[in-house]
């Protein structure tokens, strides 16, 4: 993708946060908008540093993630294309509080504080519509933290498959396939799992013939039996 020819007003339009704004006003977020492409393992932030901005990936994977003061790291979150992060941190005025690494070459979309600022005090819907999107954040983070505590490892396994299931393309069939986007161990992390049982988890599914495992493709055989699996 040319970074350069990139319509960045028409890229915003399509995101939930900015899908009702105008022409015009999509053009004035536009001018406060900075695009990054990265490479694999490029840090996009780290803890500490000022946040000006929030960041939407337009393509690739970033991970957010802590690390403990003897170096163990921990996966916060993985973000995907069209979905954004750092919306709460950027007005509270203080420093980022996690460090977010792009896992593949990526293309980022940084937009700047004061752009938000300027379309907030235009209009104040717009704030009510941020407001919206970051609930939506904290729900599903305070889900996964629900999910942590009071789940069992292989439940947190087949939940993330069940999740992440998408139509394989071209598949007459209707296959359904999990494609890993990043690594088993990264996936483990965010799951608050080692690797180790990660892949004990994979292949005693495979071993129940649940699901077939071809390298990062994961198909799934059956999901209301895998379903019914992580329920006992």
């Amino acid at each position: 993708m040319n970074v350069d020819e990139f319509n960045i007003p028409r890229f915003l339009a399509v995101l939930p946060l900015f899908n009702d704004l105008s022409p015009t006003e999509l053009s004035r977020v536009a001018q406060g908008c900075q695009m990054r492409r990265l490479m694999r393992s490029d840090i996009v932030f780290r803890v500490g540093e000022p946040c000006e901005e929030f960041h939407v990936v337009v393509t690739g994977q970033v991970k957010l993630f802590a690390t403990s003061p003897a170096g163990q790291e921990k996966v916060i979150e993985l973000v995907g294309p069209g979905h954004s992060f750092a919306e709460a941190l950027m007005f509270t005025g203080k420093p980022y509080i996690l460090s977010a690494q792009a896992l593949t070459s990526t293309l980022l979309l940084g937009v700047s504080k004061q752009s938000m600022l300027a379309e907030i005090e235009s209009d104040p819907r717009f704030s009510l519509r941020m407001l919206a999107g970051i609930s939506r954040r904290l729900h599903g983070l305070v889900n996964d933290i629900e999910s942590g505590a009071l789940h069992s490892g292989i439940q947190r396994v087949i939940g993330y498959l069940l999740r992440e299931l998408q139509i394989e393309d071209g598949a007459g069939d209707g296959v359904l396939t999990v494609s890993l986007p990043v690594s088993k161990a990264t996936i483990a992390s965010r799951l608050s799992l080692t690797p180790e049982y990660f892949s004990k988890v994979l292949h005693e599914l495979e071993a129940e013939k649940l699901i077939e495992i071809d390298k990062r493709d994961i198909r799934i055989i059956d999901p209301e039996r895998l379903a019914s699996y992580g329920a006992r």
